[in-house]
């Protein structure tokens, strides 16, 4: 029968916080479905299958809770899948539904991703465990602080790059109504006075810890051509990709890391693109070191290796900008790491279904959704349009 066309058909998220101690893991995803299926104007009936993610299982200390929570999900009497990619495994989740959809296996598909970090401790679990301890080795910043330090070598960077990236990223976070941190009076001198955790990283430069769902309804042609009937708009999916390399091997490049290279590549080649830059929209990029904009920037062939920084700091990845990144306010505004790449993608198709609100793109068409996860080994991306994307 060949490949089918698939389309987001409506969204959901809960409000980003750092303790939601009112509701259990079953209820916190369940407000990010209820707010999915109402957006995509489907019933429970309407769905065929789900397709669930989260962070490693110690990141909140419950092994394998999906199997607890089939009911609040839906998928009683339906198949469930659960994805799994470390950080990346929201965006992971979402690309698994949609193949779900365009190989013709169901009409539509849930997706859901969370996680519910006040339940655990996120860094520990990041780790490695005593009596094994490496200086570097306290959760995630202190593995990428090294990788950061070596791009500003390498790259010829302004040490202020990263504080620009965490003004821009908080400012765009207090448009969003859903955004864990609201800074609208953060500076950039305020970033560089902020305290160093992990040199060159600062503590106005790092993600918060954050408790919080996301939910995507991904139906067929069909199930899209019927929204738009009713004047409502779809975000199609043009192309996905994900690629995957070890932690370690010999001569792997951490700053650029070569499956995120591959992922855009086969991504872009899939979409019909053959100059990013000028032909995405906007972009909701996994960042959450601040310094990591301009890393993925060039690892996604926006820029030449090196140059990253040059668009950073000329503004244009600002809302108005020619390439606004994380209009959301990003990973950096808001983070359950089970869901931060999900986050990302149904951000970028709420920018093509213009239904972003404040943080809205003008005359958005085109936008990229992007995760990552591991030690920058795990890569998942989509594309997203308003316009039928050609068989």
């Amino acid at each position: 029968m060949g490949k089918q066309l698939a389309a987001v058909l409506g969204t959901g998220q809960t409000h980003y916080v750092a303790k939601r101690h009112d509701v259990s893991m079953s209820g916190l995803v369940r407000e990010a479905i209820d707010r999915a299926l109402a957006d995509a104007d489907v019933g429970w009936d309407d769905i065929d299958a789900v397709v669930i993610g989260k962070a490693p299982d110690l990141f909140e200390g419950v092994m394998m809770p999906e199997l607890g929570m089939v009911d609040a999900i839906g998928a009683t009497g339906k198949p469930m899948l659960r994805v799994h990619t470390a950080g990346s495994v929201g965006g992971s989740t979402a690309n698994v539904a949609a193949s779900l959809v365009q190989a013709g296996v169901h009409r539509r598909v849930l997706a859901v991703a969370w996680e519910k970090q006040s339940e655990s401790n996120a860094m520990w679990a990041l780790s490695t465990p005593v009596p094994f301890t490496m200086p570097v080795g306290a959760g995630a910043g202190g593995y990428f602080a090294p990788h950061v330090r070596s791009y500003i070598r390498r790259s010829g960077a302004p040490e202020h790059i990263g504080a620009m990236v965490a003004v821009k990223d908080r400012l765009n976070g207090a448009k969003n109504p859903y955004a864990h941190l609201k800074q609208p009076d953060i500076t950039l001198e305020s970033v560089q006075a902020s305290q160093m955790l992990w040199d060159p990283i600062r503590y106005d430069e790092t993600c918060p810890s954050s408790d919080g769902a996301c939910a995507v309804v991904i139906g067929d042609e069909d199930s899209a051509a019927a929204v738009e009937a009713q004047g409502r708009g779809v975000a199609w999916i043009h192309a996905t990709a994900m690629r995957t390399e070890p932690t370690t091997y010999a001569g792997r490049d951490q700053v650029n890391p070569e499956a995120g290279r591959m992922a855009a590549a086969a991504l872009w080649r899939a979409a019909g693109i053959t100059d990013p830059l000028t032909e995405i929209d906007c972009a909701e990029i996994y960042v959450p070191f601040s310094w990591f904009e301009p890393m993925w920037l060039e690892n996604l062939g926006f820029t030449p290796e090196r140059s990253g920084w040059k668009l950073t700091e000329s503004g244009e990845t600002a809302l108005g900008g020619q390439l606004p990144v994380n209009m959301s306010g990003g990973v950096l505004s808001s983070n359950p790491i089970g869901a931060s790449g999900m986050i990302r993608f149904a951000e970028a198709a709420m920018q093509v279904m213009h239904r972003a609100g404040e943080h809205q793109v003008d005359g958005a068409r085109k936008a990229l959704g992007h995760a990552y996860g591991g030690g920058s080994q795990y890569f998942s991306m989509w594309v997203v349009g308003s316009d039928r994307p050609e068989r």
